[in-house]
């Protein structure tokens, strides 16, 4: 199968796609992807690719085609620019650099913006290949969540948007199972969307490694770690005040790998509410140094606003974290919060709730080893029952291939 991929964000940007896109060529499929300048999330171009472009114009045997786009850099408006200068330069330069080759499939990943999926649906009715489109964020929703937007004429344009784009795919694979019906709101009648979770990438399939070399020891502690992007869905607020309500409690620790939007906001609550011995902020490293950090973690801590949007959410943390096999912490609410609670691999509280995160970390750091071991456990299993790679990507190739037979193009 001939596959393109279009993504906004890819290699060395670390999102699933990379692993996604690795494993179709390892099943011998042809995969070229087409994406942007790297420059997530520092919000200024990658100094390797700067330096060599060349070298990053293949990655695991897939093709790159990289189209000029505008660095994040810092604030909103930067921002959207940056939003934008991708769905115009991918529409046009990216068209034109695909001129003459054939898909039997397009796949687009479609984290933030919804907007990101307009070159693939120009380049299916160019191409005439059929589209499968992994619907990681919903829009407008999300806008409206994170206080972006809050005109409902302006919703209400992006909501119209989002169903011109959704009506335009062939198939629709939803994140979680609440995902579903919210994008049935804007799709045809009729449309197939299936439900289509994250997994855990592949550095944590649990080989073994030594510690991180830069993460700080101290003997008999308890260290709750949060590991990714450091913004506003987040949540970082409450989980100040629960570290604040922990302050007197010298053996917990609170350890955050990691960067984003508001890590300098984050950086300087620590310093101004005194919480520098309790919560160390480690910086960002790259995916395949986080094993070695995880070994210093005895409980995982994933966070979310007190939203109705982010409740339909599983954050991508939680299947990486189930992996591991380390008792999770949540402060969220929803279908995330189902799969820790039902599944006993970790406490839980209410989205918004720092009162209710203290508790649970308190709880955790008080029971012995032998219970925080048996949770780790319930954890493995409920990645392996819900999340394991390999069934989920069967499932993808048996759907992008079925598509491939629909539109005709199957090739021999």
């Amino acid at each position: 199968m001939r596959l393109l991929i279009v993504s906004q964000y890819f290699w060395p940007e670390n999102f699933r796609i990379n692993d996604l896109v690795k494993e179709m060529v390892e099943r011998g499929h042809d995969v070229t992807v087409l994406t942007g300048i790297p420059n997530y999330p520092e919000g200024r171009v990658n100094p390797a690719f700067c330096a060599e472009p060349h070298r990053f114009s293949e990655w695991a045997g897939a093709r790159i085609v990289r189209v000029p786009m505008l660095a994040r850099g810092q604030g909103t408006l930067r921002l959207l620019l940056n939003y934008l200068s991708f769905v115009v330069s991918a529409s046009m330069l990216g068209t034109w650099k695909l001129r003459g080759q054939n898909f039997d499939a397009i796949f687009v990943y479609q984290l933030s913006p919804v907007t990101s999926a307009l070159p693939a649906v120009l380049l299916r009715a160019i191409k005439q290949a059929p589209i499968a489109m992994w619907v990681l964020d919903l829009w407008p929703e999300t806008l409206s969540a994170v206080g972006v937007v809050r005109s409902k004429w302006v919703l209400a344009a992006v909501g119209r948007l989002v169903g011109f784009i959704y009506r335009r795919c062939d198939l629709i694979l939803a994140q979680s199972k609440s995902f579903v019906s919210a994008i049935k709101r804007y799709a045809d009648a009729g449309q197939q969307v299936e439900y289509f979770p994250s997994w855990a990438e592949s550095v944590f399939d649990g080989a073994e490694v030594e510690p991180a070399p830069e993460v700080p020891v101290v003997s008999d502690s308890f260290n709750v770690m949060f590991a990714g992007n450091i913004g506003d869905a987040q949540d970082f607020p409450s989980i100040l005040k629960a570290a604040e309500l922990l302050r007197d409690q010298h053996s917990i620790s609170w350890l955050i790998v990691g960067d984003g939007r508001t890590a300098g906001w984050v950086t300087a609550e620590i310093e101004r509410r005194n919480l520098a011995e309790r919560v160390i902020m480690l910086g960002r490293f790259p995916l395949e140094r986080m094993p070695a950090f995880f070994q210093h973690a005895d409980a995982l801590l994933v966070s979310l606003k007190d939203e109705p949007i982010f409740a339909l959410t599983i954050p991508g943390k939680v299947q990486s974290y189930l992996a591991t096999g380390i008792p999770l912490i949540a402060m969220l609410n929803g279908e995330g919060a189902k799969v820790i609670f039902e599944s006993g691999s970790g406490l839980v509280c209410p989205a918004g709730d720092a009162e209710g995160l203290a508790r649970s970390v308190l709880a955790l750091s008080r029971m012995s080893r032998e219970q925080r071991q048996e949770m780790g456990l319930l954890a493995k299993r409920a990645y392996s029952r819900e999340f394991d790679r390999e069934v989920l990507m069967d499932r993808l190739e048996y759907w992008l291939l079925s598509l491939e037979m629909k539109s005709g193009r199957a090739t021999t």
